[in-house]
């Protein structure tokens, strides 16, 4: 009797076994699908262009960005946080070391884990251009890179002082809607995005993005053609205001959501309200393909962590492009980075690769497969099986 049941016992270990080999190959190709934008991976481009301590709201309004995508899962390693002042060190801080966004200075945004990519006179149109488009210098470090490629959905936010087609970087030079336009038109050419969210505020902020002609791009401005731009409130301690209005109002949606939200950039968009900003928002959606509705606040704010291989022949062909692509800019810019020596590298990454890819193809053991070989495996954990409990009874007898 004792042995009826160990072997009852042995056969459904066997089964609970075999058949937690088997799984369903829809499951597999789940885990490595993206997302419906089509994106497998954030980035964030957060430009603070104002100098000086009266400017502090622009200094608060970007690290305040700053926080935000970090909280909702976009790692330090894909933002590029460009701030032209440190307003934390300037002798008229009377809180040393610290950006408040509201009078209450209940949370410090210059605390822990800052990480500023581009500070004080690093922040020129130059180098904003060229680390959009990836036309940087060759020993420019990595933190200083957008390392982009065609599925990166990318939030680009500026704030500072601007004007009809034009924000000022320091009060010394001025991008233009046309400098702008062309960059965002290199990155689609040279395959840099998915998707891209621009967000800018300052005065006449609309008029930032009328030349925008590249597709996947929605953009949003707090403010329209001969309209200002205004703060929300100030800090009596501080002596100057701390935030804008129309930052102030977006992050009071963000800070509502998690990782896991639902809500949508409709959602957010239609929180924007005249009586609210004191002026009119803009938002341009002609570029963009899907319905606003139907784009969670996440794809551009928060971070997705999908996987998608690929076939070594197909990546073997990509990276071949993109070498070309890269030797015929450095040709034009003597700045451009030359990756030829990183080649080798991703080769032999892609060559560890493969083997894992072709495990996955092979190795679907499904019960009832056409050839045989899940019902070959049942039959020999149950023949070991039984094998082992007859050892176990003999050597029990003996004793």
């Amino acid at each position: 009797m004792k042995f009826l049941k160990l072997l009852a016992a042995s056969i459904c270990l066997a089964s609970a076994m075999a058949v937690s080999v088997s799984h369903n190959p829809e499951d597999v190709e789940g885990f490595f699908e993206k997302s419906e934008s089509g994106h497998t991976n954030n980035w964030a481009v957060l430009v603070c262009t104002s100098r000086f301590w009266f400017n502090y709201r622009h200094i608060a309004n970007t690290l305040s960005m700053y926080r935000t995508v970090k909280r909702l899962g976009i790692p330090d390693s894909n933002i590029i946080l460009m701030l032209a002042d440190d307003v934390a060190c300037n002798p008229r801080n009377i809180f040393p070391a610290t950006v408040y966004n509201n009078r209450g200075r209940h949370l410090d945004l210059y605390g822990e884990n800052v990480e500023v990519d581009y500070r004080g006179y690093e922040v020129t149109v130059e180098n904003f251009i060229r680390m959009l488009t990836g036309r940087v210098a060759k020993d420019t470090p990595r933190s200083k890179r957008l390392m982009t490629d065609d599925q990166s959905n990318i939030l680009v936010y500026m704030t500072g002082h601007g004007g009809e087609e034009f924000l000022k970087f320091q009060d010394a030079e001025e991008i233009s809607a046309y400098d702008l336009g062309d960059a965002f038109q290199q990155m689609h050419e040279k395959k840099r995005y998915n998707e891209i969210l621009f967000m800018i505020d300052t005065c006449q902020a609309n008029t930032m993005y009328t030349q925008i002609k590249s597709p996947n791009i929605l953009a949003t401005g707090s403010s329209k053609l001969k309209e200002s731009s205004y703060s929300h409130h100030d800090d009596p301690d501080i002596g100057v205001a701390v935030i804008d209005r129309f930052t102030y109002y977006n992050l009071e949606v963000l800070e509502k959501i998690d990782m896991q939200s639902k809500a949508t950039i409709k959602d957010l968009f239609d929180t924007y309200n005249y009586n609210l900003l004191g002026s009119t928002h803009g938002v341009r959606t002609d570029l963009f393909p899907r319905p606003l509705d139907q784009v969670p606040i996440t794809d551009f704010f928060g971070n997705v962590q999908n996987v998608e291989l690929t076939d070594s022949k197909k990546a073997s062909e990509t990276e071949t492009n993109e070498w070309v692509d890269t030797q015929e800019d450095a040709e034009l810019d003597p700045f451009v980075h030359d990756y030829s020596e990183d080649k080798n590298e991703s080769s032999t990454l892609t060559e560890q690769v493969e083997p894992t890819y072709q495990v996955l193809q092979d190795h679907r053991f499904e019960i009832g497969s056409p050839d045989g070989s899940q019902l070959w495996r049942y039959i020999a954990f149950v023949a070991m099986s039984v094998g082992l409990v007859g050892a176990l009874t003999a050597g029990s007898s003996i004793v």
